[in-house]
């Protein structure tokens, strides 16, 4: 999990958290928490936090006496999470492996990922994780990206990519890995989870500012990096022209569909 294609460095977490943040994530953030919450968790676990934008939501909507703890295997994304809170709010951060967390069996009573399933090299073992750190009857909700079909916004990041560096576009992990919910939902089950429930949640997100969200898709991302290293050509002219791509292809005000899958389920 920490090879260099996966790892946000440098000015990646940043952008990532304000130019995509507001755009992919906070709305299907909102949802994660409000779910979670209905189960009046004490002790919630976050994995893959990332720069704490379901954190922000969840410390909003738990309980204030709940304890939540949010871990990510980045330390630099942790870094601007914890930027959003206050000594007193009972969040702590960890940098940690989701498929070795270093907690003890049956710590928690909700177990939190939202869009990390994706990244995760072995997604079976990070199920079994999750469901040995939860107390029996304990929640584990996850998310993930639907199809490349239903979020058109990687298709055209992709195919501008494509655009700059033709035949040898630099590599980078998908976050498209697992759309399909049988075999997601087969897992939960072999990993120890029951009362199972899949929501399809499609939504369609005004974006305010095009430029500030193709800046977020191509300097939010560890595919800066490779771009960075080439030298071939600038990352803002990449980004200048996704912009303008966006807006052929989503008008103006531009208005973005996006399609994501929740798994919410119960440890036995």
């Amino acid at each position: 999990m920490s090879s260099d294609p996966a790892r946000f460095i440098g000015d990646i977490p940043r952008h990532y958290d304000r130019g995509l943040g507001p755009v992919i994530f906070e709305a299907y953030a909102e949802e994660t928490a409000r779910r979670a919450a209905i189960w009046g968790p004490r002790n919630a676990l976050e994995i893959a936090a990332g720069t704490g934008i379901v954190t922000r939501k969840l410390r909003d909507a738990l309980p204030a006496d709940a304890r939540l703890t949010a871990t990510d295997l980045n330390a630099p994304m942790l870094e601007i999470a914890r930027e959003k809170f206050g000594p007193d709010e009972q969040v702590s951060f960890d940098v940690a492996d989701a498929l070795v967390l270093p907690f003890a069996d049956g710590a928690f009573d909700a177990v939190i990922c939202q869009f990390g399933l994706m990244f995760f090299p072995d997604k079976d073992a990070a199920h079994r994780e999750a469901a040995r750190v939860l107390r029996p009857h304990g929640r584990y909700l996850t998310s993930v990206w639907d199809a490349p079909r239903y979020n058109p916004f990687s298709r055209l990041g992709q195919e501008m990519v494509e655009r700059f560096f033709p035949g040898d576009p630099p590599k980078f992990v998908s976050p498209f890995s697992c759309p399909e919910i049988d075999p997601t939902k087969e897992a939960l089950i072999a990993a120890g989870f029951t009362n199972i429930v899949i929501s399809v949640l499609p939504r369609v997100h005004e974006i305010a500012d095009v430029e500030a969200f193709a800046t977020g898709l191509v300097f939010g991302h560890p595919l800066l990096n490779q771009i960075r290293a080439r030298g071939e050509v600038a990352p803002e002219a990449i980004a200048a022209a996704l912009a303008e791509r966006l807006g052929q292809e989503f008008g103006a005000p531009a208005r973005m569909p996006m399609q994501a899958i929740l798994f919410e389920a119960s440890r036995l």
